[in-house]
């Protein structure tokens, strides 16, 4: 469907913002916050746990940690070879659509590390022999298990054996535990353990085409209007990979994405959308409160991360790594970049920094207090900006 569509940047923003569950409807939990976005980047756990429940109606930071320990929603390196959370029903097939592309992207660094499919045949049987029958470890404790065995327990060496059994599906995230001091630590358990319907091999032949329908369906139903860069990029997968799941797409649920086209590229998104992508007017009268809305969401958040070449309409560059020690997390003013922040806790309280772009107005600030207070409900403990 061709257009020149005025005001296409905010109904792009709009738009995201709502099939993300950045606004209403918003899920019922966290898991349903996974399902709806299939993978969603996680390296900073605790930040990670507010990108799930600020998408629900009032989810807290101790039912977000529930449901990763229960396993219902898991953590793992999948997709691009960096931390996400997935859904434990769509783990198995997800990780047989991506693991060859990722060993075949970390060949270099096993080489250099020494994880030849000798030694990761070995170390990955330890390693599953180590954390069978629910025994979930800490990284520190299978580090003392691999140095045992005369594999490398620290550095590079390490982290590579380790990596290379979770995309082997030897292992996955168990139940987180706290340190003495607190914080959350991540533990590893057995992959077939914790993931029903474990294959173990990759899809090839139909089966994969059949994946590659259902990623692309899930991406552009909750990411577009996005291109098939965009999902390219994202998934890890080819853009030939794309434009095949968007066939097989096509067969598994006839009508359920759409291509428009603007800013000369097709952009595709769920077809119920296509009238209010296509509106001529800036605002939806449903989403039009005439107030500010300011979102605190972490740089990694699929807002950010779930596109490449449309990122730019975010309205600024992101994520964004400052040299002077600064906030690297977003602040959100009506879905466009506004600023930085993070948290750090003091006191009993959390403290929340955060550096807007522009001196806020009267309502901006109040929007940005509520915002933090809502931090605080997440939390489960008093929030206040600094």
């Amino acid at each position: 469907m061709a257009g020149g569509v005025s005001d296409s940047a905010e109904n792009v923003r709009r738009l995201r913002l709502r099939r993300q569950q950045l606004r209403a409807p918003l899920a019922r939990n966290a898991g349903d916050v996974v399902r709806n976005l299939l993978a969603v980047q996680s390296q900073e756990f605790p930040y990670a746990r507010w990108t799930l429940a600020q998408r629900t109606s009032g989810s807290t930071s101790t039912e977000v940690e529930k449901a990763v320990a229960d396993g219902t929603i898991l953590r793992t390196h999948i997709l691009r070879p960096t931390w996400h959370f997935v859904h434990r029903d769509d783990l198995g097939w997800l990780m047989g659509l991506s693991a060859d592309r990722l060993h075949q992207g970390n060949k270099g660094m096993y080489r250099q590390t020494g994880v030849d499919e000798e030694s990761a045949v070995l170390s990955g049987r330890i390693l599953g022999e180590a954390v069978a029958e629910g025994a979930h470890k800490t990284r520190e404790e299978l580090a003392e298990v691999l140095g045992q065995a005369g594999f490398p327990s620290k550095g590079l060496g390490f982290i590579y054996h380790l990596m290379h059994a979770e995309i082997s599906c030897i292992l996955v995230s168990g139940a987180p535990v706290r340190s003495a001091g607190g914080a959350l630590k991540q533990t590893y358990a057995l992959f077939q353990e914790r993931v029903p319907g474990f294959v173990g091999s990759p899809l090839t032949g139909e089966l994969r085409e059949k994946a590659l329908g259902q990623l692309v369906l899930r991406y552009f139903g909750s990411r577009g209007p996005a291109t098939v860069k965009d999902c390219a990029v994202w998934s890890g997968l080819t853009m030939k990979d794309v434009k095949l799941g968007l066939q097989v797409a096509e067969d598994l649920s006839p009508g359920s994405v759409a291509s428009v086209s603007f800013d000369g590229l097709p952009f595709y998104l769920a077809s119920d959308e296509v009238d209010e992508f296509t509106r001529t007017d800036a605002h939806s009268p449903a989403d039009d409160s005439g107030l500010p809305r300011v979102d605190l969401i972490q740089c990694y958040d699929e807002y950010v991360m779930g596109y490449s070449q449309s990122r730019h309409y975010l309205g600024g560059t992101a994520p964004y790594f400052p040299e002077d020690n600064g906030p690297m997390h977003v602040v959100l003013l009506d879905g466009r970049l506004a600023g930085w922040w993070r948290h750090g806790f003091s006191g009993g309280a959390c403290e929340l920094d955060v550096r807007m772009n522009r001196p806020a107005t009267a309502e901006q600030q109040a929007a940005l207090e509520a915002e933090a207070e809502r931090y605080g409900r997440f939390l489960g403990m008093e929030t206040k900006l600094v």
